[in-house]
């Protein structure tokens, strides 16, 4: 690629390893319990290269995410196992002891679960949780599809928990009866035709921002319509834009009760060939830095 000092790269920005960052990045390549077999694990690397074909000015906030220090922290190792786990806890809250915001690279949606462990810590109960998925994730178990459940079972008030996108013909019965159960605040796919994107992210924020301890989203890709991530497995037609998606990540970065986010479900090695899954992680980090950038 070619270089023009006026058009500063994304990739570049990120690998600036700047200390007392404003934002912490670190991969988390889990794969081995996903429900479908993936290629979750080479997502990290595939979003940061994505990150060359980027610049850093968001031209609709008028905001240039390059006056934001940022670190690479770089990958955890081997993050399929309870140890891998608690090397990523381990890491996710070092990464957010001084980080404005802190953004994990999935890997599959197991990471979630270590992720939002690690940041708050003892203060989990305090803690919220908003997903952007198709599906609950409280399933038995531990795998990709059991992360919200086990974060409960670690002390996250469940009360505390929006679900944004949840779409039909993903999830049985029992398992929307167990969030309803729980109590877990959901926003099916069919509302986000009604509402402003605008409306359902303050009333997620008002509800998972209630303890006072910030809030952990989950950007599971596969909330998106499957033409636009043909690379996440459970992704299917019907979901929401691409546009949508970039939207809430941007309102994600800009509400300060965010302390971290993930973004999951990427199988790197069964994209389209314009790369376009990948592509659009990687705007989901771009987006929610312009917005912390903007507060």
């Amino acid at each position: 690629m070619s270089e023009d000092a006026l058009w500063p790269r994304a990739a570049t920005w990120l690998q600036s390893d700047s200390a007392n960052a404003d934002i912490s990045v670190f991969g988390v390549p889990a794969h081995k319990t996903s429900i479908s077999k993936t290629g979750a694990h080479k997502a990290p690397a595939a979003i940061r290269k994505a990150l060359l074909r980027y610049s850093t000015y968001n031209a609709t906030r008028r905001v240039d995410i390059a006056t934001l220090k940022v670190k690479d922290h770089g990958d955890v190792k081997s993050p399929d196992s309870l140890e891998g786990e608690q090397r990523t806890s381990t890491l996710a809250s070092a990464a957010s002891a001084t980080a404005a915001l802190t953004i994990a690279l999935g890997g599959d949606n197991s990471i979630t679960f270590a992720v939002a462990r690690g940041v708050f810590g003892a203060d989990l109960s305090n803690a919220g949780l908003i997903t952007l998925d198709a599906h609950h994730d409280l399933r038995d178990g531990i795998s990709n599809g059991s992360p919200v459940r086990r974060l409960i079972e670690a002390g996250l008030n469940p009360k505390r928990i929006v679900q944004i996108g949840i779409a039909d013909f993903s999830n049985s019965a029992a398992y929307a009866q167990r969030a309803q159960d729980l109590g877990i605040h959901v926003v099916p796919r069919s509302e986000l035709r009604k509402r402003s994107i605008e409306s359902i992210w303050a009333e997620a924020i008002s509800i998972a921002g209630a303890g006072g301890a910030g809030i952990h989203v989950d950007f599971d890709m596969d909330v998106c319509d499957r033409s636009v991530v043909p690379a996440c497995p459970a992704a299917a037609p019907g979901g929401i834009s691409a546009d949508e998606l970039r939207q809430f990540a941007y309102l994600a970065g800009y509400s300060s009760l965010v302390k971290s986010l993930d973004i999951t479900e990427v199988d790197a090695t069964a994209d389209a060939p314009d790369g376009r899954t990948v592509r659009l992680s990687a705007l989901v980090l771009l987006e929610a830095a312009a917005g912390l950038a903007s507060r």
